[in-house]
């Protein structure tokens, strides 16, 4: 059933991988959505107004939101540490932007701002699951800058709510970057590389799980965090157990010494030629599981796929769109392939 319409709602990032799927749902649900995104809009709409722009040109923000009026923003534009080569940019972007934002908002009398934030807040295993009271402690810029865009946006608590959500890896069809490395062995019936067992844990979110979060907040009484993920979180030796078997390839998973390949992670990251950076190699051979206690008492919120499932999802989209893929160019990080990189060896003796 259709929404009655107040006012549009304004989708930074909506050319994205996430975002373009949340300004989807929300056009099915009846809003009238504003996307601004360094990326081309590819998507039509008669309720869609797709604007090519820059969240840290605060003039251009405030100007939009002068004359929208917006009742919601969901914050979603963000630039990751592995496609882009300038960190200032990176930085300017997530923490300056948001901010940009959040004083937009503000002066405008949007009620509420949705905050898409990161699980790279941490790159340590607690040995229990994470929750949201717990210190932030990142050790890459992504996590840094994702860390201090809650806190500018914590300063604006008392002029509109703010919801921040924090993310673990949001999976869906559609959803490459680094993940389009794992489908590509997977595909070419190669080892799949775990570390020391792959009997470690890390959570996933289904993007259209975070969606009715998102939206779910949108209403929340108040400011507030909250930690998103899946359930029953599967090892990552289940996991892409699980997706080779439905992929029917002759692919297989094998494991890799921890030591040894977490040192030489390291060092491939700090010659620059590899992809993965601080988070990723340290999490890789780690559990990380997120408390969910409190999202789903808040928002009365539940997951609905398992880590395998949603993972499957990406990979078949992978597999019938695989040609297309390889030709993409001047789209979202998640929506191509990320470079391998000195990966690439690794597939020679896979």
């Amino acid at each position: 059933m259709s929404k009655t319409i107040d006012a549009p709602v304004l989708i930074t990032g909506g050319a994205g991988f996430f975002g373009s799927l949340l300004v989807e749902r929300l056009i099915a649900e009846g809003e009238h959505c504003v996307v601004v995104d360094l990326q081309r809009c590819d998507k039509r709409h008669e309720r869609l107004t797709a604007i090519e722009g820059d969240i840290r040109d605060a003039a251009m923000l405030d100007r939009l939101c002068a004359e929208r009026r917006f009742k919601t923003i969901y914050h979603c534009a963000a630039m990751l540490a592995h496609a882009v080569e300038d960190k200032t940019f990176l930085w300017e972007s997530n923490v300056d932007g948001t901010r940009n934002v959040a004083e937009a908002a503000a002066r405008h009398g949007v009620r509420a701002l949705v905050f898409l934030s990161s699980n790279c807040l941490w790159a340590e295993n607690m040995g229990r699951p994470v929750r949201e009271d717990d210190e932030p402690a990142p050790v890459e810029i992504y996590g840094k800058s994702k860390w201090e865009g809650e806190k500018i946006l914590a300063g604006y608590a008392d002029r509109l709510n703010v919801v921040s959500i924090r993310c673990p890896t949001i999976i869906d069809e559609g959803r490459l970057g680094l993940l389009a490395i794992l489908f590509e062995f997977i595909a070419e019936g190669r080892k799949v590389w775990v570390v020391g067992g792959g009997r470690n844990r890390y959570q996933f979110i289904y993007a259209q799980d975070l969606i009715a979060a998102c939206i779910a907040a949108a209403d929340y009484p108040g400011s507030e965090v909250f930690n998103i993920g899946s359930d029953n979180v599967e090892t990552f030796r289940e996991v892409y157990g699980s997706v080779i078997a439905r992929a029917g390839t002759r692919a297989r998973v094998a494991s890799l010494p921890r030591r040894a390949t977490l040192f030489a992670m390291r060092l491939a990251h700090t010659l620059g030629v590899s992809p993965l950076g601080p988070y990723q190699y340290r999490m890789i051979a780690e559990d990380f599981v997120f408390d969910t206690s409190k999202i789903k008492a808040a928002l009365q919120w539940r997951p609905t796929l398992s880590n395998a499932d949603m993972l499957w999802l990406a990979y078949r989209y992978f597999e019938q769109h695989r040609a297309a893929i390889q030709s993409r160019r001047d789209v979202s990080a998640h929506k191509q392939a990320a470079r391998m990189g000195v990966i690439r060896l690794l597939k020679w003796v896979s």
